[in-house]
């Protein structure tokens, strides 16, 4: 019994000793637990600090490609805006999307994300891209407000935007020839745009006087009031006819201002790759052609100021005229002796023939070349083409010449000639920025008599009320003008079932404020049984521009007036 009680009592007390000497175990345990841990968090810290430094050090390189690309993508344009003050053409804010692959951590969960976001990019060029070291790369520029949020959702590192300016164009395709257009870092690319670069912008730019900036607005001497008459009337014109092209010249003939111009089919400036499209090309400036019987106004300018034909002066058209193997007649043969008047309102090709040999072959090139028909036309925009001559001016050259075939230039090219036809004799070189009177007299040149061109606003008042302009008349604003109807030349030869046809006017006949021109390319009849003529479809876009534009343009009619012929005296 006494061994069982002791032993009772040693494992009794054991269990204290335990007790006691289990606490000092666990004291230092914990101690050395909290050292540990404190070692841990001091080198998860030191790990951290040590991978800051690293990024820090990797961000000094593309630092500065990335302050350079913000630099070029900040530049700003000046605002483009008409004669008044309507916005032409101004600058927005947009994203662009960019990369600085040596911080992207996951390659392909970029790849991945910035696909499903945005499926329109290369997935094979996005990903080479992000591969790279480079330290700045462009993913895509100009973003929409929401593939923007959408990217910033994804939360990529090494993904970020930039701010650019963005040319953006109210107004469309409405003016698009004239302002152009710009590339995918705002640099000018066409039209006014690239004239502006060229002329101050670009220096600005490449001095960095241009990032940001709030620039004064470029004015035109455009109206886009005028702008929009014209480009919708050659648009229902052409689908009226069924043509496959139109230009529409509305041109100051006291100042040379550009108040308008269309070539249709047009483009948006706001869709950079309709540019490219070579049927959308500036016709107006940019294409030369044989411009037809309006040329026979330049003729009959020449005859009457050399002095060697006059206004009373009658020449024989009854037979058809025979040269170099050709035979030359009239469409509207009359077949009789003719007066002047009658040769240019009949549109005799024989008779304008036999007043250009009147007064000289060699007088005919040198009055072509004082209206300025034989050289490339300069003005602010870039798209100028160079007319096309004969290779030989001979006779058979010349007699072609006098009636609008064998010399091809552009339709400014004639609509300017033309002003200076009826504004009094003088020359003014066309301009798409204001220009006042004054200064255009200090820039002109007289290139025929007042009394010439008193002559000729007869001839073209007469042609409306009595000729081939009869569609063309506006009550109240004594219109006149020439049309013109050229075959088209196919395989180096003409054939007669494809025209370009052509109205030369100008309004108000006694004293002409506006020159308006009107072409358009390759018409069909209105219907079955009418001529495809001048006088069908081009003379009537005129009338219809002229009757809208004209009380934009501040000319208030006269009726009761204006319905004869302009008096001359010879």
């Amino acid at each position: 019994m006494t061994t069982t009680t002791e032993t009772i009592s040693f494992l009794q007390v054991r269990p204290r000793r335990q007790r006691a000497t289990g606490g000092s175990i666990s004291s230092g345990a914990v101690k050395s637990r909290v050292y540990v841990a404190m070692m841990a968090f001091a080198f998860v810290y030191l790990a951290i600090g040590a991978k800051l430094v690293i990024l820090a050090g990797m961000e000094e390189a593309p630092s500065a490609a990335w302050v350079s690309a913000q630099d070029s993508v900040s530049a700003s344009r000046p605002d483009l805006i008409d004669r008044n003050g309507e916005i032409l053409a101004t600058d927005i804010k947009t994203a662009s999307l960019y990369a600085e692959p040596r911080r992207i951590l996951d390659v392909d969960e970029a790849v991945e994300g910035l696909m499903r976001v945005l499926p329109g990019l290369d997935r094979a060029v996005v990903r080479r891209r992000l591969d790279s070291r480079a330290g700045f790369v462009w993913l895509k520029r100009e973003l929409s407000p929401g593939q923007a949020d959408a990217v910033h959702n994804l939360g990529l590192p090494g993904i970020g935007f930039l701010s650019e300016s963005q040319r953006f164009y109210p107004g469309g395709p409405t003016a698009g020839h004239i302002v152009g257009s710009v590339n995918v870092d705002n640099a000018g690319l066409t039209g006014i745009e690239k004239y502006i670069d060229k002329e101050w912008l670009g220096d600005l730019r490449e001095l960095g006087f241009a990032s940001d900036r709030t620039m004064e607005p470029v004015k035109l001497a455009m109206d886009l009031r005028v702008q929009h008459v014209v480009r919708d009337e050659l648009v229902k014109a052409m689908d009226r006819f069924k043509a496959i092209a139109a230009v529409g010249i509305v041109l100051d003939a006291k100042t040379g201002e550009v108040v308008a111009m269309s070539s249709v089919p047009d483009y948006d400036p706001n869709d950079r790759s309709q540019a490219l499209d070579q049927n959308r090309l500036n016709r107006a400036t940019g294409g030369v052609y044989e411009m037809g019987s309006v040329f026979k106004t330049f003729t009959m300018a020449m005859a009457l100021d050399s002095g060697k034909v006059a206004i009373n002066d009658s020449f024989d058209a009854s037979r058809p005229i025979r040269a170099h193997g050709r035979t030359i007649t009239d469409f509207h043969g009359q077949n009789r002796i003719l007066t002047v008047s009658e040769i240019f309102r009949y549109s005799s090709n024989i008779g304008t023939i036999k007043m250009m040999l009147a007064t000289g072959i060699n007088k005919q090139r040198e009055f072509m070349e004082r209206l300025g028909l034989t050289r490339r036309l300069n003005t602010e925009l870039p798209e100028n083409a160079t007319p096309l001559l004969p290779p030989k001016w001979n006779e058979l050259a010349a007699m072609t010449i006098s009636f609008g075939h064998g010399i091809s230039v552009t339709p400014m090219q004639t609509a300017v000639a033309a002003a200076a036809l009826v504004n009094g004799g003088t020359l003014l070189p066309p301009t798409f920025l204001p220009r006042s009177r004054k200064e255009a007299e200090a820039l002109g040149r007289r290139v025929i008599s007042e009394k010439t061109s008193q002559a000729l606003r007869y001839l073209f008042r007469l042609n409306v009320i009595s000729g081939s302009g009869r569609r063309s008349d506006v009550p109240g604003y004594t219109v006149g003008g020439k049309t013109g109807t050229a075959e088209k030349i196919e395989n180096g030869r003409y054939v007669n079932d494809k025209r370009r046809n052509s109205f030369l006017s100008a309004f108000p006949m006694d004293d002409p404020q506006y020159v308006v021109l009107a072409v358009i390319d390759e018409p069909k009849p209105e219907r079955k049984g009418l001529p495809a003529t001048a006088g069908m479809n081009a003379a009537p876009i005129v009338g219809a521009i002229i009757r809208r534009a004209a009380p934009m343009l501040g000319v208030m009619p006269r009726f009761g007036k204006g319905e004869e012929a302009i008096k001359i005296s010879y």
